[in-house]
């Protein structure tokens, strides 16, 4: 008995179909999710995925079977029949493609300010100097300046005691909804990332993170463009000098994963690397209480160390001398 062709084409597009989903589900393409914010982008790709797989094994398997069954035979030496177009058909492979581009646009779009990217507040003037745009040096010096300005107006506790039960009232006044969030300060330059807490002052090369809770960042940079950019957390914005990007994210998941900066910003750019650790609330108050302690026995160092005849810009030029900051530079950023 022969099969009618058109249950040869339901059969075939069943088949297709269910090899679609299920590829388009297990391609284990994509790192660990680690954000919230990643299913998501993860549903999106997924999307992509089927609809890109069905449409390759269909063109495929049609050229395929075309190749097999119109293949020239032995002794056959006519020219083909002469085809002419069919309008319809056309129509149709043309009309069916642009839907999919235009459901995949919207999806990606719903998908995109999801994440809060479709924002007109979420981009605005950042307080940055001119110099600190212009001159690589002078970033460095301003970013260190106003890092020290946010050390010196938080005012740290007297003994590590004190500090530590400042730091559970400060997480118990985050669950009670005063602060349901940590917030995390990024300035880029080349070639490194700098995270500041506003909340604490600290201000370190790594960025710390509890599980479990929002994180809202604020990000600029000091000299060219920069690209936050983890693939565990699906992100990724753009550092522009003089704009400040706000964004935010959920991690979920514990573990260490690496900031990389995803937009050529110079010949050391595939260096500019720096590590996320993502830990419990516990942990991370432990880690926030050690670097309160470091940045204050810093700072009593230093006070121990510079002569009292002796200006800042003084004091600090035999250190900046080799960073290629000159006391002008000083100058500048301490008035």
């Amino acid at each position: 008995m022969k099969i009618p062709s058109s249950i040869w084409t339901l059969l075939i597009g069943i088949v297709l179909t269910l090899a679609s989903l299920w590829y388009g589900q297990n391609h284990g393409l994509l790192p660990t999710a680690a954000s919230d914010e990643a299913v998501l982008v993860d549903g999106l790709f997924n999307t992509m995925m089927i609809v890109s797989t069905g449409i390759f094994l269909l063109v495929e398997g049609v050229l395929i079977y075309a190749a097999f069954k119109y293949r020239r035979r032995a002794g056959d030496n006519e020219d083909g029949p002469p085809i002419e177009g069919n309008v319809p058909l056309e129509i149709l492979w043309t009309a069916i493609p642009a839907i999919i581009v235009l459901g995949i646009s919207i999806y990606s779009f719903e998908v995109y300010n999801d994440l809060g990217g479709f924002d007109p507040h979420s981009i605005h003037e950042a307080p940055m100097t001119q110099e600190a745009m212009t001159s690589p040096g002078t970033a460095i010096a301003a970013t260190l300046s106003n890092a020290q300005t946010e050390q010196s107006q938080t005012a740290l506790p007297e003994t590590p005691t004190q500090e530590m039960d400042n730091a559970h009232q400060m997480s118990q006044m985050e669950y009670e909804g005063e602060a349901p969030y940590i917030q995390v300060n990024i300035a880029g330059l080349q070639y490194a990332w700098i995270f500041t807490y506003p909340e604490t002052g600290v201000t370190t090369g790594e960025m710390h993170l509890p599980i479990g809770r929002q994180v809202r960042i604020n990000m600029t940079a000091n000299d060219v463009i920069h690209a936050f950019w983890v693939p565990e957390f699906r992100l990724k914005q753009d550092a522009i000098p003089g704009r400040q990007s706000e964004f935010r994210f959920t991690p979920k998941k514990s573990g260490d994963y690496t900031l990389i900066c995803a937009e050529l910003c110079g010949p050391y750019h595939g260096a500019m690397r720096s590590p996320i650790v993502v830990e419990s609330e516990e942990a991370f108050n432990n880690w926030m209480q050690e670097q309160l302690v470091a940045s204050k026995e810093t700072l009593n160092q230093a006070v121990a160390m510079k002569p009292a005849d002796l200006s800042p810009d003084q004091f600090l030029a035999p250190y900046t001398k080799d960073m290629g900051i000159h006391s002008e530079i000083l100058h500048q950023v301490h008035h």
